[in-house]
C-alpha cells in the first residue's frame, strides 16, 4: 500500500485521464459551437438536449454512445468528426416509467443521418423493443447525409424495419420539431402518433422546389407540409401545437395514458370523480329531434372522469371523434360520431381515422367505448369513386378484429350499414346500450316510407298527407326505442343520466376478458 500510495505519477495519470473524460463529455454535451446554438435559437427551436430535458423527468436521462463519431472520409468529412454524430440517444423516465428517446441535433450536419448516426438509432430502438418500453423520436433533421451516399440510405431502411417490428409491441411517438423530408418522413408515418409544432416543423416527400419544377405549382414549405396542413388536410399529424414546450408536455400526457408495451394494461389511477355520478345535463345536451345538431364533445365531457380527455386527430375528419380518456381511473378509447360536422356521417377520412385508432387501442389493451349517432355513409360520386367501400371496410375490419372490451351506446340515430359498422352487437360488441331517444333502422323513416309506400303515396288524393301518415306508421312499427331491445339487438335501454355508472360497471366486468383468435400469420385488412 505504501508503494502504491507513493506513486504520484500513476495517480496523477489516472486523475488526468478522468479529467480528460469529463472534458470530452462536456464537449459532447455542449455541441459543436456557440454559433451553431445561436443559429438554432434564432429559428425559434430548442437544442436536442433541452428537448430531452423537457420530455423526461428531471435528472433521469441516461445517454447511450455520447462519444460516437463517424468514420466516413471524403468531401471534407474526415476533418469534421463531432461527438454524438448529430443524434442524442438514451433512456429516462416519464412519470416514473422508462421511456427511450433519440433526438436529432440540427447543429451537427443539419441533423442529417449518416452510418454512425443510424447505428445509434438502431441500437436505441432495439433496446426499447427488448426492454418493452415506449420509444419517442425528436425529429429535426435534413434527411440522408449526402456525403455518405447509399450507406446513409441503408440506415433509413434499418429504422423502417425496426419501426415495423415494434408496431403494436411498444408505443412509438414521433415529435416533429424541424424539417423531415424525403424517405425520412416514412419513419414517423410508421409510428403510432405524430406531433408537430407550427412554423418550425415540416414533413414532405418532395420539397417545394421539386414540386415547382415538376408540376409548376409554387408553394411554401409550411403550405406544402406544415403542421396545420398535416393536422387538417392530410391526416399525417395527430397533434399540432404552437410551441415546443406545450408539445412535449402533451407527449408526456399521452404517455401517461399508454401502457409500456402490448403485454401490459394502461396505468390505472385513483379517481376522485364518483363512479355513480349522474349526468343530469345529458338530458338537455342531446335533442330528441334527430335533425338537430349538438356537440358530442360535451356529452363525452359529462361522462368521463373530471371531463378530461385527449382527442386524437382533432382537426382532421371532424365528423368523428377519437379520444383517450379515463372512466373510474381506467383508460378507455372513445369513438363517437360528431353531429356538428356533416351530421356525423361516415366518410372516407372518418373511416380511416377511426380504423387506425381502433387498431392502436386494441394493440395496447385499451377498452373501446363507442357513442353512436350516425345517419349513414356520406353519399356522392366523389366518395364512391374515392373508394368508400374499401375505406369503410377498414373501420369494419378493425372493430371485428379487436379483442379488447367493446361497449357501444346508441344515443340517437343508428341507420343502415353505418350502424352495423360502428361496433354493433352483430359484429362482436360485448355490450350494447341505447338511450330512449334511439332510432335503429335500415334508414330514416321519411326515406323508408318513400320506398315502401310509394304507390300508396302516388295514388293518394293528398300525397303529402299520405306520406306523413306512412312515415308515422313506419316509426311506430319499426323505429320505436324498444324495437331493437325486444329482439335482443340491444342489451338494455338505459337512463342517459346513468350512462357513466353503467359504463364503469360494464368495464369492470369485462376487465379480464379473453378472446381466442384463429391461428394465422396475420390478417389481410382492406387497403
Amino acid at each position: 500500500m505504501t508503494n502504491l500510495e507513493g506513486a504520484p505519477a500513476e495517480a496523477s495519470d489516472v486523475r488526468g485521464r478522468v479529467a480528460e473524460l469529463h472534458a470530452i463529455r462536456e464537449q459532447a454535451r455542449r455541441g459543436p459551437s456557440e454559433r451553431a446554438t445561436e443559429a438554432q435559437k434564432a429559428k425559434g427551436k430548442l437544442t436536442a438536449r433541452e428537448r430531452i430535458d423537457l420530455l423526461l423527468d428531471e435528472g433521469s436521462f441516461n445517454e447511450v454512445e455520447p462519444l460516437r463519431r463517424h468514420r466516413a472520409t471524403g468531401f471534407g468529412l474526415e476533418a469534421k468528426k463531432p461527438y454524438t454524430d448529430g443524434v442524442v440517444t438514451g433512456w429516462g423516465t416519464v412519470h416514473g416509467r422508462t421511456v427511450f428517446v433519440y433526438a436529432h441535433d440540427f447543429r451537427i450536419f443539419g441533423g442529417a443521418l449518416g452510418e454512425a448516426h443510424a447505428t445509434k438509432i438502431h441500437k436505441i430502438m432495439d433496446m426499447a423493443i427488448s426492454a418493452g418500453a415506449p420509444l419517442v423520436s425528436l425529429n429535426d433533421g435534413a434527411g440522408a447525409r449526402i456525403q455518405e451516399g447509399v450507406s446513409a440510405l441503408a440506415g433509413y431502411g434499418g429504422i423502417f424495419q425496426r419501426n415495423t417490428k415494434a408496431s403494436g409491441v411498444i408505443p412509438q411517438i414521433s415529435v416533429m420539431l424541424g424539417p423531415c423530408a424525403g424517405g425520412a418522413a416514412y419513419s414517423p408515418a410508421l409510428t403510432d402518433f405524430v406531433f408537430m409544432v407550427r412554423e418550425t416543423s415540416q414533413m414532405f416527400i418532395t420539397g417545394p422546389d421539386v414540386v415547382q419544377a415538376v408540376t409548376g405549382e409554387k408553394v411554401s414549405q409550411n403550405g406544402l407540409g406544415g403542421a396545420d396542413v398535416h393536422a387538417e388536410t392530410s391526416g399525417v399529424c395527430h397533434f399540432a401545437y404552437d410551441d415546443e414546450e406545450t408539445c412535449l408536455e402533451e407527449v408526456r400526457y399521452l404517455l401517461s395514458l399508454l401502457p409500456q408495451n402490448n403485454r401490459e394494461n394502461p396505468p390505472t389511477v385513483e379517481s376522485d370523480d364518483p363512479a355513480s355520478r349522474r349526468g343530469d345535463s345529458l338530458l338537455d345536451l342531446v335533442p330528441a329531434d334527430g335533425n338537430r345538431p349538438y356537440d358530442m364533445r360535451k356529452v363525452i365531457e359529462e361522462i368521463v372522469d373530471d371531463g378530461e380527455y385527449l382527442e386524437v386527430h382533432e382537426r382532421w375528419a371532424t365528423n368523428i371523434i377519437c379520444a383517450l380518456t379515463r372512466l373510474d381511473g381506467q383508460v378507455v378509447g372513445i369513438i363517437a360520431n360528431q353531429p356538428q360536422s356533416l351530421a356525423g356521417v361516415l366518410d372516407i377520412e372518418a373511416s380511416e381515422k377511426s380504423a387506425r385508432f381502433i387498431q392502436m387501442c386494441d394493440a395496447f389493451n385499451i377498452p373501446l367505448v363507442t357513442f353512436l349517432d350516425v345517419p349513414g355513409f356520406l353519399p356522392g360520386v366523389d366518395q364512391e369513386h374515392g373508394g368508400i367501400i374499401r375505406h369503410g371496410a377498414k373501420m369494419l375490419y378493425a372493430y371485428c378484429n379487436a379483442t379488447v372490451p367493446r361497449i357501444s351506446v346508441i344515443l340517437r340515430k343508428a341507420y343502415g350499414g353505418a350502424y352495423i359498422v360502428m361496433d354493433s352487437q352483430s359484429i362482436g360488441a360485448d355490450l350494447t346500450y341505447a338511450w330512449p331517444t334511439n332510432e335503429i333502422a335500415v334508414m330514416g323513416a321519411e326515406g323508408a316510407a318513400n320506398v315502401i309506400f310509394r304507390r300508396q303515396i302516388a295514388g293518394a288524393d293528398d300525397p303529402e298527407a299520405m306520406r306523413a301518415r306512412m312515415v308515422k306508421e313506419y316509426k311506430s312499427e319499426l323505429m320505436h326505442p324498444y324495437y331493437a331491445a325486444e329482439r335482443g339487438l340491444v342489451d338494455d335501454v338505459i337512463d342517459p343520466t346513468e350512462t357513466r355508472e353503467v359504463l364503469i360497471r360494464s368495464l369492470a366486468m369485462l376487465r379480464d376478458k379473453h378472446a381466442d383468435l384463429p391461428s394465422r400469420k396475420h390478417g389481410n385488412p382492406p387497403q
